[in-house]
């Protein structure tokens, strides 16, 4: 695709490069390309901004009515990040749908990577309508980077994601990170990008109940030992960990102090933000709201066996305060090196975990417990769109 068009002038000329893009990661199935993208807009709970310094006046429509460039540059740095995500997770699901373990998964998956798809379509569309020749600039990187070449904006996003069990805890937990990106945006000064997440969340919702419905029936099947289940849940929710960004982080205390993206419980929480902790405390309510589902994941396996549990919040991790030390992802008891580095293969899949993984998938059957009583994803797809505010293509 590089080389086919330099510089974008309209969102039609990058819906031409959205098109190539989807052919050459190899997605441009036919249920995927008779899809009709929009951008879709939703209602906001208010249009006055409700936390950091300009809280109580009315929220912003343009660009023109932020008031410094300083601001403009964050918010166009969240909006990339955030397509960025959609775009990667696509590529790094692309093979998944020879190995479906039946037609419903396989709807499923097709669903997932449309909303994803169109999540990306959405940020693009606002930096092109919003942000100028750099807005732009920025919607065509979006297509340019690929996750399979390590060289999407976030480490989760150039993971590997080639199984099924991969893929069931990369939407119960990675997307599960997304909904809380999301629901923070929501509440953002500028309205275009608050009104933006009201689909988005409800497109979100439908990714992680396949992928937690996913981890309940191998959990109930139980041909996949629990001991491998839980190294799958370590490595995609140490990962997703460290997507909330690094601890007192300068960036997340000015796109709150600018009103750009508040915290995941704004509205409803009466106390001050600590800006020194925004993205660590953040980081908790996801890690709470995750162990409360490894639970019941974990009560689906049969009669005697081991429980399954949500990693401890300092392990594995690769920045902030935690960065490359060495913590028990059960305990979360600090560690020396060596005893850690020892141990490590017992925690994390590694070449072998992942054969036999596959081996089972690819002679159980039943490694996998039936779907019972699901709507056909790609009926129900429609259902969270009809009332948006507006579709345009």
């Amino acid at each position: 695709m590089p080389g086919k068009i330099h510089k974008i002038g309209t969102f039609s000329d990058w819906v031409g490069l959205f098109n190539e893009w989807r052919k050459e990661v190899g997605v441009d199935h036919d249920q995927i390309k008779d899809f009709k993208f929009d951008t879709l807009y939703g209602a906001i709970e208010t249009e006055e901004i409700t936390f950091g310094y300009y809280k109580g006046r009315n929220k912003w429509e343009n660009m023109r009515q932020i008031p410094t460039q300083n601001m403009r540059d964050a918010l166009m740095n969240l909006i990339v990040y955030q397509g960025d995500t959609e775009f990667a997770s696509v590529e790094q699901q692309r093979w998944l749908f020879e190995s479906a373990p039946s037609d419903y998964d396989r709807s499923c998956l097709t669903r997932v990577m449309i909303e994803e798809m169109r999540h990306g379509w959405q940020m693009c569309a606002l930096l092109i309508d919003f942000f100028g020749d750099t807005g732009k600039v920025e919607a065509k990187k979006m297509l340019d980077r690929r996750a399979y070449e390590n060289k999407r904006l976030l480490g989760s996003f150039n993971e590997e994601c080639d199984n099924w069990l991969d893929f069931f805890a990369f939407t119960d937990f990675v997307d599960r990170d997304g909904k809380f990106q999301l629901q923070m945006l929501k509440y953002s000064a500028f309205a275009p990008l608050g009104r933006s997440m009201s689909y988005m969340l409800k497109e979100e919702a439908f990714h992680m109940g396949t992928g937690n419905t996913g981890l309940a029936r191998i959990a109930e099947a139980g041909v996949v030992p629990g001991w491998l289940m839980q190294k799958y849940l370590n490595k995609w929710l140490s990962s997703s960990y460290d997507l909330f960004g690094t601890d007192n982080s300068s960036s997340a205390q000015w796109a709150y102090t600018w009103g750009l993206k508040g915290r995941y419980d704004e509205p409803a929480n009466p106390h001050a933000a600590n800006l020194e902790d925004l993205n660590d405390y953040n980081r908790h309510l996801y890690r709470d709201e995750c162990a409360i589902l490894i639970k019941r994941i974990s009560n689906a396996q049969k009669a005697g066996s081991t429980p399954l549990y949500c990693p401890d919040i300092k392990f594995n991790r690769n920045i902030g305060r935690w960065k490359q030390q060495f913590f028990h992802p059960q305990t979360g008891q600090q560690m020396e090196e060596k005893e850690y580095r020892a141990e490590l293969d017992s925690w994390m899949p590694n070449a072998a975990d992942k054969k036999l993984l596959m081996d089972i998938i690819g002679a159980e059957k039943k490694w996998i417990a039936p779907r019972l009583g699901g709507r056909d994803p790609l009926v129900t797809i429609g259902e969270v769109r009809k009332n948006a505010i507006n579709a345009v293509q």
